[in-house]
């Protein structure tokens, strides 16, 4: 253990850094692919948005076009699209950025940029970063334009082991947890992108078992500057360090000098080809993306900053949780909130208990969307969740609505993950589309329900999809969904939760995905939004949970128009339609001894271990439509039971060991609270 400790703790010596800092300096390419004042870049409609609301905009009434990203690829394309239109500069800041598909066509993107002439700088939180250090190696002597950071890297390191993450959780717990959650894409400091995406395929519908519905705001004009400034406070922070400068890496380097960086190998090779063909449409851009952003006024950017890391209670420099709960203390009729993971801190359920204690005529309504147990990607958080169902319905006034894995109606593009193919068996080939916003139906695609599968609506001028060998992709999509009705699969005993990296490494098997009761391509909420009165609209980073007040560094674009309000709540009020979405209520009052059940149940629930109680407060609900029923209802009204009928705790999950791991989480597991 003592040599471990050393190992781990082992880092350059001030020679070794300087020549480290020298072998990369040299290796780095000075050529250019263009000697044009503007580096070459590619005309694009989004990037022109900045130059219209600079133009309009005065010092005493700023001008901003705002576009909200529901669907993935739309997400992505937008990304591309925008780095190619850079003049001068890139700025990027994410938590997490892999080595799939989706973070290889971005980092080829960021690295031509940079050989045209374009200043780049990338900064990834240093849990979440770029799997293998050769790759760190290559990029720290890749080009004289781009530069690649970490942030607040533990044990001095890019790469750590299970053995020395335990041993950084036994000497630094607290530094250990103080993560960057932000997540930023700037160019040119004119228009940049934030919300919820990280750069991995499952945020795009580029993996084939489980994605994301997520939302991002691109936002151009003014409020660009802040976010430049905010991003440069991180940049310069000293807890952000070059790559090279880390023990692993710079050993590397040190060792056997700059590696190549091999050219990308894509799995689907004629997907990436297709999203950079797509990315150079000015047409299609305008079309499909700047087109539908809105004119909107005043912007604000507030963010946390590398101070909250320092100050000795973070609570003192939580920007970004301070500003939204004064948001939320603000509304006077409604406040619709969306977050994938339900674990509140004290300060916010003290918040919520007084807007449930106003008069009840002053008293606004309360409608969360969040994860289902089936569609979590993150199952602890959610056993949390759980313990205090009964607080949040009857204390806090929640009207909760929880996410089904496999919607019927969200905006997510089956057919962009590679597995979503027609004719399994049937030969039927379902498509279910929507004409406004191009998305789909993915509670039909490969869950067992039939034989066909959805496939995206494509705009009339998009190039046709390259062949498939139908027989080969039958068989292989056989291989791996034709299975017994539980999905147990190997390929769901990773861990997709990393959002939680602290619980990343000792709880790999336990944090996962539940396995369900039929196959398919999973879909987990991760989208973090808030609309408060129909009239102020938020899209980030933030949970609203513990991590985020106390550890995570957060982001939060926030809009105050009605417009832009309205679109923002009809997208979350989409994703808690009956088609997407479970409701939970109490359950119905047992014949006797209902009192004391509800007694014994609140007892136990505040017990910080042992909430062994097994009659629990609530359960999911889902709606029957019907001719005495033809809208969905809130659980506070009088006619929700004769609307929806119970479907137990935990719908769609194929009830076993999770179930049980679930309770135990709830009786024991009240102290991971603050992490969560």
């Amino acid at each position: 253990m003592l040599s471990l400790a050393l190992g781990a703790c082992a880092s350059l010596s001030g020679a070794q850094r300087e020549q480290v800092t020298a072998k990369v300096v040299a290796a780095r390419s000075t050529q250019l692919d263009c000697t044009q004042a503007d580096a070459c870049a590619q005309r694009s409609p989004l990037r022109a948005l900045a130059g219209r609301a600079f133009a309009d905009s005065t010092p005493q009434a700023p001008a901003h076009y705002a576009l909200i990203l529901d669907r993935g690829p739309d997400a992505l394309l937008a990304r591309v699209n925008l780095i190619r239109s850079a003049t001068t500069a890139i700025d990027l800041q994410t938590y997490i950025f892999d080595e799939d598909d989706a973070g290889r066509l971005v980092l080829d993107e960021l690295l031509a940029a940079a050989r045209r002439g374009v200043r780049v700088r990338v900064l990834i939180d240093q849990l979440s970063a770029l799997k293998h250090v050769d790759t760190l190696a290559a990029l720290a002597g890749a080009h004289a334009n781009f530069e690649l950071k970490l942030y607040s890297p533990v044990l001095g390191r890019a790469q750590i082991t299970y053995p020395q993450y335990a041993l950084a959780a036994a000497c630094c717990w607290r530094t250990l947890n103080q993560r960057m959650h932000t997540k930023l894409l700037l160019v040119d400091g004119a228009v940049g992108i934030t919300g919820g995406r990280n750069y991995q395929d499952d945020y795009y519908d580029w993996d084939d078992e489980y994605n994301f519905r997520d939302r991002d705001l691109l936002v151009a004009g003014p409020v660009a500057r802040v976010m430049r400034e905010d991003f440069a406070l991180f940049w310069n922070d000293r807890r952000s360090v070059p790559v090279e400068k880390l023990s692993d890496v710079g050993g590397r380097l040190l060792s056997s000098g700059v590696p190549p960086l091999p050219p990308s190998h894509f799995e689907r090779p004629e997907r990436a080809e297709a999203m950079r063909r797509d990315a150079a449409d000015g047409a299609l851009i305008e079309e499909r993306l700047a087109s539908r952003a809105m004119r909107v006024g005043e912007v604000r950017y507030i963010s946390d900053t590398p101070e909250k890391h320092r100050a000795e209670n973070a609570d003192q420099q939580a920007v970004a949780s301070g500003s939204l709960r004064g948001l939320i203390e603000s509304a006077q009729q409604e406040v619709v909130l969306q977050t994938p993971y339900l674990v509140l801190s004290d300060a916010a359920q003290d918040m919520f208990r007084k807007l449930h204690e106003r008069p009840y005529e002053q008293r606004p309504k309360i409608i969360i969307s969040t994860n289902s147990l089936a569609a979590t990607d993150a199952f602890i958080a959610y056993a949390l969740s759980y313990k205090y169902k009964r607080r949040y319905l009857r204390e806090l006034g929640f009207n909760i609505f929880e996410y089904k894995p496999f919607p019927l109606d969200a905006p997510i593009d089956i057919a962009a993950t590679g597995a979503a193919l027609p004719d399994l068996g049937t030969g039927t080939q379902d498509e279910d589309s929507d004409a406004d916003t191009g998305s789909i139906s993915a509670g039909r695609a490969l869950t067992g329900e039939s034989g066909g599968t959805a496939a995206s609506t494509k705009p009339a001028d998009e190039p046709p999809t390259p062949p498939v060998d139908m027989a080969q992709t039958r068989r292989e999509l056989r291989r791996k969904y034709d299975r017994n009705s539980s999905v147990d699969r190997a390929e769901y005993q990773r861990a997709l939760s990393r959002e939680y990296s602290a619980l990343r490494y000792s709880t790999r098997r336990a944090n996962q995905p539940v396995p369900l009761q039929r196959a398919g391509i999973r879909i987990g909420l991760h989208a973090k939004s808030m609309v408060i009165d129909g009239r102020i609209g938020v899209v980030g980073t933030h949970n609203f949970d513990p991590r985020g007040d106390h550890y995570n560094t957060e982001s939060a674009v926030v809009i105050e128009d009605r417009d832009f309000a309205q679109a923002l709540r009809a997208s979350i009020k989409r994703d808690i339609a009956p088609a997407n979405s479970w409701v939970i209520a109490r359950r119905d009052k047992p014949p006797v001894f209902s009192g004391l059940n509800y007694s014994l149940g609140k007892m136990f629930e505040a017990m910080p271990i042992l909430d062994l109680w097994p009659m629990r407060y609530a359960t999911s609900y889902e709606f029957v439509a019907s001719a005495a029923c033809p809208q969905p209802l809130l659980p506070s009204d009088p006619n929700f039971r004769a609307c929806y009928q119970p479907v137990g705790d935990f719908p769609e999950v194929d009830v076993g060991m999770k179930a049980i791991t679930t309770r135990i989480f709830t009786a024991f597991g009240a102290g991971l609270a603050p992490i969560l």
